[in-house]
Formats: C-alpha cells, sequence, structure tokens
C-alpha cells in the first residue's frame, strides 16, 4: 500500500496533474467525428512532453462497448464517428510519479449518451466527497454503484480505480467501482484513483483484440540474446506501461519477435482491449487525488 510521500514528491504528482489536466480538455475538444484517433493520441504525448513531463502510460482512447486499453498501432487508421461513445484515459509522470485522468465525449448529435456520461461524473463526484482518513475502500464502492443504479445503469464491476507510485500505474488500494464491505482503509499521504465506468450492459468486461499496449514485469532471462538498442529502449521506461508506437524507430519485425519472446518469458505482461458485450456503451471519469493533511485534493482538475 502507498507509503506517505515526501514534499518533492507530492510537488512532481501536482506538476504531472496540472499538465494532464490540461491535455485531457483539450483531448476533449479535439475528439471530433472524422478525426483520426491516432492523431489525438500522439498528439496527447506530445503535447505532455512540450508541457516538461513525460507519459505515464501510452494514451488511449476506447469507443462504444470498448471500456479500456485500446491503443493505436503506429498504422492504425481508425477515425471517431458520430453517435460514439468515445473515452479517453490518459497519464502523465515526472521523475516517475504517475497522475492518471480520463473522460468520455459524446459524439451524438443527439446527445443521447449524456445521462450515461452523467452517471459517471456523479459518481466520481460522490465518491471524492467520502474520501477522509480512515474511509474504507468498499465505502467507495458502494456509493459509486449506487450512483450509476440510480441513474439507470450498472458500473463496471470488474475494473477498479488503483494506488500510483513512482513507476507504478497501479499499485494497493484497488478502489472498487460497485458495493463492497469493508477494504483497506484509505490513510492520509495516499496518492490514488478513483475511476468509475458506467454502461448500459451488465456491467462486466473481458479482453478481447490485439494488445497494443504492455509492461515488463520482470528482467528479461539472457538479455544479450536481444537486439540492445531495442531492449535498452524498452526497459529506459523502467516498468511503465509502452506501446508499438514507441518503437517505430525499430524493425518491426524485430519488435514483434521481441515481444513474444518476453512474453513467453513472463517478463513482459500484455494488455488486450476491455470490452463489454456488442452494442453496450460504456462512460468513464477519473481524477487522481492526494489524501492530504487537509482532506482530499483532486490533482487532476
Amino acid at each position: 500500500m502507498n507509503q506517505p510521500f515526501s514534499d518533492y514528491e507530492i510537488d512532481c504528482f501536482r506538476r504531472a496533474g496540472r499538465v494532464i489536466s490540461d491535455v485531457r480538455e483539450w483531448a476533449k475538444t479535439a475528439i471530433l467525428p472524422g478525426v483520426e484517433m491516432r492523431h489525438v493520441l500522439e498528439t496527447v504525448e506530445d503535447m505532455i512532453r512540450e508541457q516538461g513531463a513525460e507519459p505515464g502510460f501510452p494514451a488511449q482512447s476506447s469507443r462504444n462497448s470498448v471500456a479500456a486499453h485500446y491503443c493505436t498501432s503506429p498504422q492504425d487508421t481508425t477515425v471517431y464517428e458520430e453517435g460514439d461513445c468515445v473515452k479517453i484515459d490518459i497519464g502523465a509522470h515526472i521523475d516517475g510519479y504517475v497522475v492518471d485522468t480520463a473522460a468520455t465525449v459524446d459524439l451524438s448529435s443527439d446527445g443521447r449518451w449524456a445521462a450515461l456520461i452523467q452517471a459517471a461524473d456523479d459518481a466520481l463526484a460522490a465518491a471524492i466527497n467520502l474520501v477522509k482518513d480512515g474511509t474504507p475502500t468498499g465505502t467507495l464502492g458502494t456509493v459509486i454503484e449506487t450512483k450509476i443504479v440510480s441513474a439507470g445503469f450498472q458500473p463496471i464491476r470488474n475494473l477498479t480505480g488503483h494506488g500510483l507510485g513512482r513507476w507504478k500505474v497501479h499499485t494497493l488500494p484497488a478502489i472498487p467501482n460497485s458495493a463492497n464491505r469493508g477494504g483497506p482503509l484509505l490513510r492520509t499521504g495516499m496518492v490514488f484513483a478513483i475511476e468509475p465506468f458506467s454502461c448500459t450492459g451488465e456491467g462486466y468486461v473481458f479482453e478481447r483484440g490485439k494488445s497494443e499496449v504492455f509492461m515488463i514485469a520482470e528482467p528479461p532471462k539472457r538479455p544479450r540474446a536481444y537486439d540492445a538498442a531495442l531492449l535498452a529502449d524498452i526497459l529506459s521506461w523502467n516498468g511503465l506501461p509502452i506501446a508499438r508506437r514507441y518503437f517505430t524507430d525499430h524493425d518491426p519485425q524485430v519488435l514483434e519477435r521481441t515481444i513474444n519472446r518476453l512474453a513467453r518469458q513472463k517478463a513482459l505482461v500484455r494488455y488486450p482491449p476491455l470490452v463489454e458485450q456488442p452494442g453496450v456503451m460504456v462512460a468513464q471519469t477519473e481524477h487522481t487525488i492526494y489524501l492530504g493533511p487537509d482532506g482530499p485534493e483532486i490533482l487532476t482538475l
């Protein structure tokens, strides 16, 4: 579980939060019918760097029944379409201290996904209102589910919020999106993300599709057997999630062989898209919170 952070570390989180908040708001205006998704995600990452931070993980944009982890490949030509319910999930870090935020954009001409998005927004606000030292994480899950169900939708029950740390996007505590008794207690000094998902389906997602997001889980065996420059590039991310589009300077066939070999060794973990049933619409919202001595501070507001 998160240990209390120093003043310097909290300052890094805060600075990264200011960067990613600005970038998220730009992305919400850039997501329009006919716009190429890859352009938005690559621009997001460029903007993060221009403002003095680095991506905390590959920028992702999941449409409609895809809840999370859709990340464009270097050749992806997907464009947003009228009627889409579009999630934008992005992160940034300064000196390894990662913040995470997400929002949903309604691309329908008649605002048909507005209530679905509002349900996720309201659930997030209600959960943040309960954040204080000693609050069980299950209490947050209960209010998230209550808000979403009362609006006529279902939460995604097998996705959770999470702690954040240095070079870590997902740490303890997990923060459920459904009613839960007890659970770990929130403590002053923690940094964590709360991320409700609301949907028009049953509220469960499954891995489906090709992975574009990966993470090094442990040092590779026999590192001399790999292309030295490519392996050094992969390892330079210090265990943060990575994507194929990060490595376009390398031979794509060598990259594929490297990914597959690392995966077979269990040194690399793949993160495929997480998808509800066809026809189900999913909305997401997310903020990173610092539980300081004076209460919760939303770092990504």
